[in-house]
């Protein structure tokens, strides 16, 4: 992929996001009026997780999905949370099956708009005006075009940590991947993006609340493991290293 297929990909995903930054203006000033202004700014010389130098909202995208994941709707949030109980209830406590689920409410659907249309004739009221749904061909393709882009940045990653000289990142990668391993082995796929979905929705909007605190407390973890990582370092990965120079060297 060229330079200027990866700058026309960043083109098209700012396009998109900036229609919810958009968006998020209107829906932010017409949330509750019992919801907390969070537009404070951050601190300066204070650490930040992840070494962010903007507020959450803001490192969220600042639109309408960054409004429901720190609640700044209550109603909204809520209501989303609610559906995806709801859902999670049906599919995993009462054994409800998507295409089932999904045949139900298209019967249901049809049938009502069959009476509906069929009996405003004897009520004097007019047939339900269904607008056509079309899904527009540029939509579609700038969204395939984003995905396959943000695929191939990923496969260029991996590929890098595999075959590149960065240990830390490759033993990032594999602890990671080893401990998803373990959560996936204890939960199904449905209860694991429930899971996630839950923790999205409770720990974003509790860590935004209490941030000084976390941010404080993260700086000295990160601080230790940084310690504990160099005397790993010392201890193991540079007799590693100057293994590999002496089998060079020998060569």
């Amino acid at each position: 992929m060229t330079g200027h297929e990866y700058m026309s990909m960043d083109k098209v995903a700012g396009k998109i996001a900036g229609g919810f930054s958009s968006s998020s203006s209107s829906s932010s000033s017409g949330s509750d009026d019992d919801t907390p202004s969070h537009s404070k700014s951050l601190k300066p010389n204070v650490y930040r997780l992840f070494g962010r130098e903007k507020p959450l909202h803001q490192v969220l995208g600042a639109g309408k999905p960054a409004d429901v994941l720190l609640w700044r709707n209550k109603r909204i949030s809520g209501s989303v949370f609610g559906c995806a109980t709801a859902l999670w209830v049906l599919f995993e406590l009462l054994d409800y099956h998507l295409i089932t689920l999904i045949c139900h409410i298209l019967i249901l659907t049809l049938i009502t708009l069959f009476l509906w249309s069929h009996v405003s004739n004897f009520i004097d009221k007019p047939p339900p005006n269904i607008p056509d749904a079309v899904f527009p061909d540029k939509c579609v393709l700038e969204v395939a075009s984003i995905v396959r882009y943000k695929m191939n940045q990923a496969l260029g990653r991996l590929r890098h940590i595999a075959f590149g000289s960065d240990v830390k990142s490759f033993l990032a990668v594999v602890c990671g991947l080893w401990i998803l391993s373990v959560i996936g082995s204890c939960f199904n796929f449905l209860t694991l993006v429930y899971i996630v979905f839950v923790l999205l929705h409770t720990v974003l909007v509790m860590y935004e609340k209490y941030e000084d605190k976390v941010d404080s407390f993260s700086e000295k973890a990160i601080t230790e493991l940084k310690k504990q990582y160099v005397e790993f370092d010392k201890k193991v990965l540079s007799k590693i290293h100057k293994g590999k120079l002496k089998e060079k060297k020998k060569d």
